[in-house]
């Protein structure tokens, strides 16, 4: 219980209260259904956390089904025939895929359907059961509701499944980029490189907003939660306005689940600047990114070559843009800190 109440507040989840685990599957539950009898809530929805990429829209789809049926769950096709052994290991018989389902999580009932089936529920079906649906249909009498799943029901069982799930999860994220820039002048190097990374990726959704420079904030943050920010400065380097931005970030009430990767833009013509002074006065971010991985949060810099000349201008937007999206896909903690040059 601790465990988890230190998850809930390292992570800022909100709404959430704990029950106490039993010795089996539907035990929890059954704990569950009992912290939620004083409240009586309408529906409930069961789901495990070896599924964790539920979406919204199944989680509709099985309560609709609930209150129209008294109770319904997720299912997927069987991928594998199943069959049934005898007792010496030999083939008994097998079942025709196109006729059954794997019954998958979410699953939704009315809260009377499944507390009253599991107030009745015998010993032999706490330990051993592992069906809620059953449950429903054998106590309360209930035929659930079967709605087709999306694929993304799959399990976590296996050592190899955390390495999908890692994958799935670093692909999810890096679908949205948020441009932060310190001007609305359409003409500025913060909307050219907003539609450079717009036309280079384009299958993901780009963003921006206006950091203010009075108070350091930013205006808008998207709405949906975006775990990537690409922050423009044009001008110099400007230690603090960086650090407003990444407080602002902290205070947003953004959960750190995930790594955010947070790219530190700086234009310079380097036509009239050195090279390595402008590096050098950049190397601040190193020590800044040190302390911004305790939290989650991947800092990393970037130079610009804001040439006059429009080609060049255009070659070092483009090879820009490429750095970020390896930045944002891979989202290693081995690259933050490090100050790259396009």
């Amino acid at each position: 219980m601790e465990a988890m109440r230190s998850i809930i507040q390292r992570y800022r989840h909100k709404r959430i209260s704990l029950a106490e685990a039993g010795a089996t599957r539907h035990r929890s539950i059954f704990n569950g259904l009992k912290a939620l009898a004083e409240d009586q809530p309408d529906v409930v929805i069961i789901h495990d956390a070896v599924r964790p990429f539920v979406e919204e829209d199944i989680l509709l789809r099985v309560v609709t089904a609930a209150k129209e049926h008294g109770a319904a769950g997720a299912i997927r096709p069987l991928v594998s025939t199943v069959i049934s052994p005898s007792a010496d290991g030999c083939l008994e018989h097998s079942l025709d895929r196109a006729k059954h389902r794997a019954s998958e999580m979410p699953q939704a009932f009315l809260f009377d359907v499944i507390y009253k089936a599991y107030q009745q529920c015998s010993d032999y079906d706490f330990e051993f059961g592992t069906e809620c649906l059953q449950l429903a249909l054998k106590y309360s009498h209930t035929k659930a509701k079967l709605v087709e799943g999306p694929p993304d029901l799959w399990k976590v069982t296996y050592k190899r499944d955390l390495l999908a799930a890692r994958s799935v999860i670093k692909e999810k994220i890096s679908q949205e980029i948020c441009v932060v820039m310190n001007t609305k002048d359409e003409e500025s190097a913060g909307h050219l490189l907003k539609e450079v990374l717009k036309k280079e990726l384009n299958c993901v959704n780009v963003t921006s907003t206006v950091l203010d420079h009075t108070g350091g904030n930013v205006q808008k943050f998207p709405t949906d939660q975006c775990y990537s920010f690409i922050c423009v400065n044009v001008v110099s380097s400007e230690f603090q306005e960086t650090q407003k931005f990444l407080s602002t970030l902290e205070e947003s009430g953004l959960p750190l689940l995930y790594p955010v990767v947070v790219v530190l833009v700086h234009c310079c013509d380097l036509t009239l600047a050195p090279l390595a002074s402008k590096m050098e006065s950049l190397m601040w971010i190193r020590s800044l990114a040190e302390d911004m991985k305790k939290r989650n949060v991947l800092l990393s810099g970037l130079l610009l070559n804001y040439s006059k000349d429009e080609q060049k201008l255009q070659e070092s937007f483009q090879q820009g843009a490429s750095i970020i999206a390896a930045l944002v896909k891979e989202r290693s903690s081995a690259l933050a800190g490090q100050l790259l040059l396009a």
